[in-house]
């Protein structure tokens, strides 16, 4: 792994002015009648942003007076702009960029606490102490910037094996200030301008509105999460002929769409591509239009179980346990296989091994239980 320079400055830096910091900084401190300001960091990815709105509902609920800012990453908060929780987004531009003009940002809102519920370190707990909160809080929290940390018992040092699931994790985080813990589901309102907008470009594709739409999520943030081309292609044909008002939209982003076009032709009919059509804001209101999304594990999977339509989500390098679907169970299909390679490459993987234990006909299978009987 290359190392950051900035990575031990920093390190260096907040270890120096945590040990002049004379504010009583421990959880035990916390009031929350004083709390005026709240900040939420969920600064990663789409599917991990979504994840933690049920805990951000939990902290809204709990704090019905208070402000709360968002620091979610500038690449997918356009997502999350209109959630009913947040009064306002603070961006995260990725690792280094802009640090200390989002610190004084931070700092200009006068934090009393900081919720860190998934983000990217070593940025995310320096930042967040940063701030000027009082108190901060994170789980785990057995990182080497655990001393930034208003949460320090030993009870709390968990890791992340542990957590049930990734919403659990994040509603443990609001817990730690008093949150209730109760409700489950992710928060995605989705926009009736945006609902226009999609029936529109459906309607300019050819799709009659008793057409069966099914979802292709055929790309992922890393390879080892992706199914194989030929596989989608393969399966796209047996659904196309077992179900004649059926057609497949080809999901992904700008960058997908020469892959996604790919899979559309060899597919050779009755496929539609989305990827680089539309806005990312208006992807929860075509998913919503989707009878089942076939996807790995990728954050259009976090917005289609978000927005109340199924999937059959495809597992081998992940957990289902841990990032899957977590209510509505019933609705859903995952096909879960392990890893095939020890030790798993993960996000350095180049050839998803572990991916071709997943065969077309239990594909199928999921797909079609989630249809219903042909027509």
């Amino acid at each position: 792994m290359r190392l950051n320079p900035l990575d031990g400055i920093l390190y260096l830096l907040v270890k120096v002015i945590k040990v002049f910091d004379k504010r009583d900084t421990d959880l035990k401190y916390f009031d929350p009648e004083k709390v005026k300001n709240i900040l939420i960091v969920s600064s990663t990815a789409i599917g991990d942003t979504l994840l933690s709105t049920p805990a951000i509902r939990a902290i809204r609920e709990r704090y019905p007076d208070t402000k709360i800012i968002a620091h979610f990453n500038i690449k997918n908060m356009e997502l999350f702009e209109n959630n009913p929780h947040i009064d306002g987004i603070i961006p995260y531009y990725g690792g280094y960029k802009r640090f200390f003009k989002t610190v004084r940002e931070f700092r200009r809102n006068r934090f009393d606490v900081a919720l860190i519920l998934h983000g990217n370190e070593p940025q995310a707990t320096p930042m967040a102490y940063l701030s000027g909160a009082n108190f901060v809080v994170k789980l785990p929290n057995t990182s080497k910037y655990g001393f930034l940390l208003s949460n320090t018992t030993s009870h709390l040092q968990l890791p992340t094996s542990e957590f049930v699931h990734g919403i659990e994790q994040r509603l443990k985080v609001a817990a730690l200030i008093g949150c209730s813990n109760k409700d489950k589901r992710m928060v995605l309102p989705v926009d009736r301008d945006d609902e226009d907008a999609v029936s529109g470009f459906l309607k300019s594709e050819g799709i009659k509105d008793d057409d069966i739409l099914i979802g292709f999520q055929v790309g992922a943030s890393t390879v080892s999460r992706m199914w194989f081309a030929e596989r989608f292609v393969e399966l796209g044909k047996r659904l196309i002929t077992a179900y004649p008002t059926t057609k497949i939209v080809i999901t992904g982003s700008p960058d997908e769409k020469k892959y996604c076009e790919q899979i559309d032709r060899e597919i050779g009919g009755r496929v539609i591509v989305s990827a680089g059509k539309l806005p990312l804001r208006q992807i929860p209101a075509l998913v919503k239009r989707f009878k089942v999304l076939l996807t790995g594990d990728t954050g259009i999977m976090h917005i289609a179980i978000a927005v109340g339509t199924s999937v059959a989500a495809l597992y081998a390098v992940a957990d289902y346990r841990i990032t899957g679907p977590y209510y509505d169970t019933e609705k859903h299909r995952v096909i879960q296989k392990w890893k095939t390679c020890d030790p798993c490459m993960s996000k350095k993987c180049e050839y998803q091994e572990c991916m071709e234990n997943i065969s077309v006909n239990e594909v199928f299978k999921a797909v079609t239980d989630i249809i219903g009987k042909k027509v």
